[in-house]
């Protein structure tokens, strides 16, 4: 981040600051504000300013010890990774580090809205407009009288704000939806229309397939009957669940646990299972997982938990973020059979799973076929067509959901 060379005057050096990379596929950032202005004295490791990228906004620290001397990108710039943004000048004594690591903060929605200006309703013209009526001296288009008309408003109730007193169609609008009726002009947030970029060169760069199967749930009755919390007393989700066995049968299926570098693909042999969440309504983070494969599930079901409460506390690092081979979403409300996810860049391949059902289960028992109560779930997988075809994809899902429904649940709780 620093590089060093001697002033003019000789007794003192000057760093520059440059934009460090803040994860895989981020290759440029957004100055969003600096905490010092030029002449301001700084501390090393201080926070100097502020950078947002589609996954987060970080807050940079100072790479030396000075004075800032110059500014070379201000507030709204977007910036290059590696690109200088400022330079220090440094001071003969070190001063006291304030951090050892960037606090990375997930991007805050503004939620004001902003309201779009009322356009009055323009004259009508014998030429352009319909012809107007007059009901009991109030002046109304058809459109105006049809809209009164189905939301039972009386004309005579209504105080036209049209040329003349003519009721116009916002009033009638208005009337009838006894509210504001004003549309809500909101700007994209930062997070959001980086995201929506990223997602758009995902679906475009590669060949999307997806397929689902629906698996046994009955193992969700038994960890209920178990009980939720680990020894630890962390919370056991579904979704841990189930991650739990997506990490285990990717030692069988490997190439699924991949990412692409150019036009080669790089199998991993380590899974880094990424946990799709939503960052205060305001577009999703995926924080990482590492070597998911080898926890038991008390082990996952705490490791998730920690990094589920540093994305509420906003103090995510880019560790969390970094790193990721294969992606889990969960089931986005209770009542959603799947969802079909785009692939998170570089990865090949994201599993989605769907809220757990109570349903009718057709089962045979003594040779006859009978129907009970029963428990399923949909797991659907989003894959890239340069890896594998829907047939893999589906035995990877049966994989996962035969192990899945033979967890020891005993042992693992």
């Amino acid at each position: 981040m620093r590089h060093c060379s001697r002033s003019p005057a000789g007794d003192c050096t000057l760093a520059d600051v440059t934009l460090p990379s803040l994860g895989e596929s981020v290759t440029e950032g957004i100055i969003t504000q600096w905490f010092k202005k030029v002449g301001d004295v700084v501390a090393r490791d201080e926070p100097l300013f502020e950078v947002s990228t589609d996954k987060v906004d970080s807050e940079m620290p100072s790479p030396a010890a000075g004075v800032l001397t110059q500014i070379l990108a201000e507030e709204g710039d977007t910036v290059q990774t590696g690109a200088r943004v400022a330079v220090i000048e440094e001071s003969g004594t070190s001063a006291p580090e304030v951090s050892d690591k960037p606090i990375v903060e997930v991007a805050a929605v503004d939620d004001t809205p902003v309201l779009a200006p009322e356009s009055p309703s323009p004259a009508p013209t014998a030429s352009s407009a319909p012809a107007e009526s007059v009901s009991s001296g109030v002046v109304m288009s058809p459109v105006v009288r049809r809209i009164l008309a189905d939301g039972e408003v009386e004309p005579s109730s209504i105080r036209g704000s049209g040329a003349g007193g003519a009721i116009t169609r916002r009033d009638a609008e208005r009337a009838v939806a006894n509210g504001p009726t004003d549309e809500l002009v909101v700007p994209l947030s930062n997070a959001r229309r980086r995201m929506g970029e990223h997602m758009s060169v995902s679906a475009q760069s590669a060949p999307h397939g997806f397929v689902a199967v629906e698996a046994d749930g009955e193992i969700f009755g038994e960890l209920e009957a178990l009980g939720r919390a680990t020894r630890d007393g962390v919370h056991i989700t579904d979704e841990m669940l189930v991650g739990l066995a997506a990490a285990r049968a990717l030692g069988e299926y490997e190439f699924l646990n991949a990412t692409f570098a150019g036009d080669e693909l790089v199998v991993h042999r380590t899974v880094n299972l990424g946990f799709v969440r939503v960052a205060d309504n305001d577009g999703m983070l995926v924080p990482v997982v590492h070597a998911a494969a080898g926890l038991t599930l008390r082990a996952l079901a705490r490791r998730v938990s920690e990094v589920g409460e540093r994305v509420v506390a906003r103090r995510l690092t880019t560790d969390d973020l970094m790193g990721g081979t294969f992606t889990l979403s969960g089931a986005p409300s209770e009542h959603a059979l799947w969802s079909v996810p785009i692939l998170i860049q570089p990865q090949v391949a994201t599993l989605s799973v769907g809220a757990v059902r109570e349903v009718p289960v057709v089962v045979s028992k003594t040779g006859a076929a009978t129907v009970q109560a029963g428990r399923r779930l949909i797991l659907g997988l989003s894959f890239d067509h340069r890896v594998c075809e829907s047939t893999a994809a589906a035995g990877y899902l049966e994989r996962v959901a035969e192990l899945l429904a033979g967890l020891d649940l005993e042992s693992e709780h």
